[in-house]
């Protein structure tokens, strides 16, 4: 039978390895455990064991090549004689979904059985910096045909949620993990039999839970199917050690259960028996001389991070959080840890701009159809200041710098009940003042109505967020990884000012934030870029950039 070796996530931000050196060649023997390959990232090189014992019959890539996490790398038989495949290139790779995919296609990756065209669909990428995603709704169930480009499944992340669609036309032989459940990306989810011939149900094709790729030891490679283990060692899916880790039941204690999954695995409903019946096995008599054992308590709920139960406080509501805004809880306390965030702050006279935007928006709302908004003026100039300082438009890689040829400015929209999401500008740089307005209004209508795609809302170089439309007077905002910075702007409000002549005046004055991150904008550079930002602001000539 063979076993399909794919790409291991090293760690969690973790989106792809490159290959070496490979320990094992086509035609070569390995044994389980034995180094099969060497994996470097930008945070770490490791040894891969081999989940399985067996022939290597295909490597897929060769030594230097990066490979994204969940792509198919090699394929091990574990049948001795079985026939060698060679090196193929890397197109006999998974195939990917069809351009015409309306979202993130679904990576499939072959794993067939005797006699089956099985593909394995794992989680999707969903962007850049998107490490998982959560399942919200399965639209087909285990025995549903699915076409080609047909609605699989919904995943949501902190950015978006997606409709997925199924890469191939087939029939959907297992679904390894409910709805409500985050998976990292590269993770078995389910899959597709394509040769329909083959009975829903039968050996080697339609698999429970267990047939999930196994871990093995170490940062290992995920194979499917599983096999047995040797006597003394077991292996258990992604899936049973989640709920492991949820449930607080070592690995260890399942040593001596019995699976009732393919070649005596642990499956899903096998972890659920044993947890419902966990404790129930007769105890040891105690010791005589101890004292008598008290009753066992009920199991406690889960522990809380303040170390506080408010499950008895009547005057208390716990509110679980969403799926976004876990996520988004997540990303924010990430870019602090990553990110040593420095604020630069300026009050920048609008009173300028008041008064031509005053003159001007009837007559551009009547020609384009949109209103004309401080927000335009604020991410034009932020544009000028990018060209400017192509720093900041920049992002770190390790101890590399990133320079970014392109401007791509995204722009913080709140979204009813899921918090904020941010649909990016591409190309700013190469729209003038009208331009920048119609892509914004477009880009802020789909994502409050939920129809922003993926690249709607990836790729972004710099952020602008405007949290003067809350009225709030300035805030020193979270970067957005990775990128290097982030724009916020204040509410414009009327202030009596000292001139340069010595005169008061009234002008209509904003707080404008420049949050940058030190590894690589010092405060030289970021006081001038948002020095820059205000002379455009106070010295813009509206009618002229129209």
């Amino acid at each position: 039978m063979r076993h399909d070796i794919v790409m291991p996530q090293m760690g969690e931000s973790i989106t792809n390895g490159t290959i070496t050196k490979w320990h094992k060649q086509p035609g070569d023997m390995v044994e389980l455990d034995e180094i099969l390959l060497e994996i470097s990232t930008d945070k770490v090189e490791s040894e891969i064991p081999s989940p399985i014992a067996g022939k290597v019959v295909e490597v897929l890539f060769e030594e230097g090549e990066t490979i994204d996490v969940g792509i198919l790398i090699a394929v091990i038989d574990d049948d001795a004689n079985a026939a060698v495949g060679g090196s193929a290139p890397a197109a006999s790779a998974p195939a990917a979904a069809p351009a015409a995919a309306p979202a993130a296609p679904v990576a499939a990756t072959s794993a067939p059985a005797a006699g089956s065209d099985r593909m394995d669909i794992v989680m999707p990428q969903m962007g850049e910096s998107i490490t998982n995603g959560t399942i919200t709704k399965w639209h087909k169930q285990p025995g549903d045909m699915v076409e080609i480009d047909e609605i699989l499944l919904d995943i949501s992340t902190d950015k978006v949620e997606s409709e997925i669609p199924s890469p191939i036309a087939g029939r959907l032989e297992e679904v390894l993990f409910p709805e409500g459940d985050t998976i990292d990306v590269g993770i078995k989810i389910a899959s597709i039999e394509t040769n329909l011939d083959i009975p829903f149900g039968s050996a080697g094709t339609a698999a429970p839970a267990a047939s999930a790729p196994v871990a093995a030891a170490a940062a290992p490679v995920a194979a499917a199917p599983a096999v047995a283990a040797p006597e003394g060692r077991r292996f258990y899916t992604p899936l049973v050690k989640a709920l492991a880790t949820k449930h607080g039941v070592a690995l260890a204690e399942l040593a001596g259960l019995t699976g009732s999954g393919a070649a005596g695995r642990v499956n899903k409903a096998d972890f659920m028996n044993y947890l419902s019946n966990r404790g129930s096995a007769p105890k040891a008599a105690p010791v005589a001389s101890a004292p008598a054992a008290r009753p066992a308590a009920a199991a406690p709920s889960a522990p809380k991070a303040s170390g506080i139960d408010y499950s008895n406080n009547p005057r208390v509501e716990v509110v679980p959080m969403d799926n976004m805004r876990k996520a988004i809880a997540k990303n924010m306390i990430a870019s602090k840890l990553t990110s040593p965030h420095v604020n630069s702050i300026d009050e920048i006279d609008m009173t300028n701009l008041v008064n031509q935007r005053e003159k001007l928006k009837a007559a551009f709302k009547k020609k384009e159809g949109v209103n004309l908004t401080y927000t335009h003026f604020i991410m034009y100039a932020l544009v000028q200041a990018l060209k400017e300082f192509p720093m900041v438009n920049a992002s770190i890689d390790g101890d590399q710098i990133i320079m970014k040829k392109d401007i791509n400015l995204g722009c913080a929209v709140a979204v009813p009940g899921n918090g904020l999401a941010v649909p990016v500008i591409k190309n700013a740089d190469m729209l003038n003042l009208t331009g920048i307005a119609l892509k914004t209004y477009e880009l802020a209508i789909k994502t409050r109505d939920r129809k922003a795609s993926m690249d709607d809302l990836s790729g972004g170089t710099f952020t602008f967020t405007n949290v003067g439309s809350f009225g709030t007077l300035m805030a020193t905002p979270v970067i957005l990884q990775p990128q290097l910075g982030i724009f916020a702007s204040g509410v414009i409000k009327k202030r009596v000012m000292i001139m340069p002549d010595d005169s008061m005046a009234v002008r209509h004055m904003m707080y404008g934030t420049h949050t940058y991150d030190h590894r690589l904008i010092d405060g030289e550079i970021g006081g001038k870029f948002l020095a820059h930002v205000k002379n455009t602001l106070e010295t813009m000539n509206v009618e002229a950039l129209l």
